[in-house]
């Protein structure tokens, strides 16, 4: 029985390394191989460039207008949480959003606008409207958060470069911002 394992063995081992043994080119890939490889690579770039390119605008877009949301939530909050009176400081001019409080003194105040948030360069602010003082169009509108856990009623207005308008609406006792994806006024 040992003698037939061994010459089984013996016959199939010459045929197994005829069958799995691949002989190993010394110049590299082909041309066919590269051109495939490259064909491949650049239909996925086709693909996933144009798609690349549009999201970087538009992750501009939705992160100042998380923050946007998301500060001011967290102003009604922090209002109520530390009884301070904190106040959502928009720059029309500079397109700079910032926060302050009542008790900082004008130096802290100074650090808080520097180190404020920036629009990006393709969107801008074009407004903010209130119900009875009207819409401020140039300087620095204040957008109030009372300690007693409600804000000033305020339509925050954003244009970007390709004309697509959208709106912010801060209410004074809700604490879930809407955004709207066109121009809202309160007037009609």
């Amino acid at each position: 029985m040992g003698n037939r394992i061994k010459r089984f063995r013996d016959r199939c081992q010459g045929r197994c390394q005829s069958l799995f043994h691949v002989q190993q080119s010394p110049a590299g890939f082909t041309l066919i191989e590269l051109m495939v490889v490259i064909f491949l690579l650049s239909t996925m770039l086709f693909f996933a460039t144009p798609r690349l390119q549009s999201l970087v605008g538009a992750n501009e877009n939705k992160k100042i207008s998380r923050w946007i949301m998301l500060k001011s939530q967290s102003l009604k909050e922090k209002a109520v949480q530390h009884q301070k009176r904190y106040i959502l400081h928009v720059g029309l001019d500079s397109g700079l959003l910032w926060i302050t409080d009542e008790s900082m003194s004008e130096e802290t105040v100074r650090d808080a606008e520097e180190s404020g948030e920036q629009l990006p360069e393709e969107l801008r602010v074009t407004d903010v409207e209130y119900p009875e003082q009207g819409k401020i169009a140039i300087g620095i509108a204040d957008i109030c958060f009372y300690k007693e856990g409600y804000s000033d009623k305020v339509l925050i207005h954003l244009e970007d470069d390709d004309s697509n308008q959208f709106t912010f609406l801060i209410e004074p006792f809700l604490s879930k911002i809407r955004r709207y994806d066109d121009y809202v006024g309160f007037e009609g």
